[in-house]
């Protein structure tokens, strides 16, 4: 079964589309070389051909994560690849984080930064590209590759990517090839693996970072917290709270975003939207403790979806609303440790740093605000 994320099957339509432009044969799979010389992967392709009398090339492939409920799930994916001679003059507009040979463009379907308009693309995938693409690179040229999904804008309509100020498509931040099942208890287990090792690590100093999923992945890099001690533990914060103690874990860091994380504050600590929310029902709890308005208390209830109480939230008044999320911040760290002592007694610290729809870091519990300025981070204001 090819069990793969999305940047994967982009990748491989790709490098498929490359090789037909520069003369090879096309082949029903592409070998992917993964970075940091893990074993290559073998991933099949749905068609290539030239396009424009042999000038641009087009790859397909369809992705397959073997998720029944994965948004991308079947996803089509278009490569088109240029060659184009390289200039010795900087192109007008830099591409971010891109070296000069690789012109990429996030076409139809691609999320893209509402703020900036820069495609929503992880460092994970932009290596990708870089070590299947450079090899097939002829001297003295270039590639201009655009990515297009072309149902990429209806189903980001089912993800959380507005929330997270990413508009037009699905986002491109996947930081690892294989798939992983956030719910089920492989994936429980794989991270318990990971926290194993890390924690058995000669340099390990006793600090670790639990995040959920790709954008809290991708944000805590972005935000400057130590990759080596960052684990994404997808849904099972519960279970983990208590491998960590056992490990020896001195000092955790939960990080995420606040409509996410807005659980824990109501004690569910296993995050799944099939197995539990409450998360209207928590934030009203939140907002009558801070002796909020009952004005903004009836718009929190009334509302249709998390998403929708925190937009209206923050038009309505954002002072009074930035109450509930620092009471938040404060409740998921007194939770969370309740969650651990209530099987075991440990001296471990859990602080709490989330993060709001646009990508910004704004609060934090007691502990987390310690945990982050020790390492020289602070929130914005």
């Amino acid at each position: 079964m090819n069990e793969f994320t999305l940047p994967v099957w982009v990748v491989a339509a790709a490098k498929s589309a490359t090789n037909i432009l520069i003369g090879n044969k096309f082949k029903e799979t592409e070998t992917i070389d993964l970075p940091n010389n893990q074993d290559s992967i073998t991933v099949p392709i749905s068609s290539s051909a030239l396009l424009d009398n042999g000038e641009r090339s087009l790859g397909v492939s369809h992705c397959q994560s073997g998720l029944s409920l994965d948004v991308t799930r079947g996803l089509e994916v278009w490569a088109y690849i240029q060659l184009n001679k390289a200039s010795s003059h900087s192109r007008k507009i830099v591409k971010k984080d891109f070296p000069d040979w690789l012109d990429f463009h996030a076409g139809y379907g691609v999320g893209k930064f509402e703020s900036s308009g820069q495609p929503c693309i992880s460092k994970f995938t932009r290596d990708l590209l870089c070590i299947n693409l450079y090899p097939l690179l002829p001297k003295g040229y270039e590639f201009k590759v655009e990515i297009v999904l072309p149902e990429g804008k209806d189903r980001a309509l089912k993800t959380s990517n507005k929330a997270f100020g990413v508009v037009d498509g699905l986002s491109l931040i996947g930081t690892q090839a294989e798939v992983q099942i956030s719910a089920s208890p492989e994936q429980l287990q794989n991270c318990k693996e990971i926290l194993r090792h890390r924690s058995s690590e000669s340099a390990f100093d006793g600090c670790l970072t639990f995040v959920i999923g790709e954008n809290g992945m991708d944000l805590a890099l972005k935000f400057g917290l130590p990759a080596k001690q960052i684990i994404k533990t997808g849904n099972w914060l519960g279970p983990l709270l208590v491998a960590a103690a056992e490990s020896g874990v001195k000092n955790l860091l939960i990080f995420g975003y606040h409509g996410k994380l807005v659980k824990l504050a109501g004690g569910i600590f296993h995050t799944h939207h099939h197995l539990a929310d409450g998360r209207l029902e928590i934030l009203t709890s939140l907002a009558v403790r801070e002796g909020i308005s009952i004005d903004l208390i009836q718009v929190i209830s009334k509302s249709t979806s998390v998403e929708n109480a925190l937009l209206a939230l923050e038009t309505h008044n954002p002072d009074e609303v930035a109450l509930i999320w620092s009471r938040m911040a404060k409740e998921i760290e007194i939770k969370s440790r309740s969650y651990m002592n209530r099987y075991l007694s440990s001296s471990m610290k859990i602080g709490s740093v989330l993060f709001d729809r646009k990508r910004q870091i704004r609060w934090a519990g007691f502990q987390g605000l310690k945990h982050i300025n020790s390492l020289g981070l602070f929130l914005k204001s």
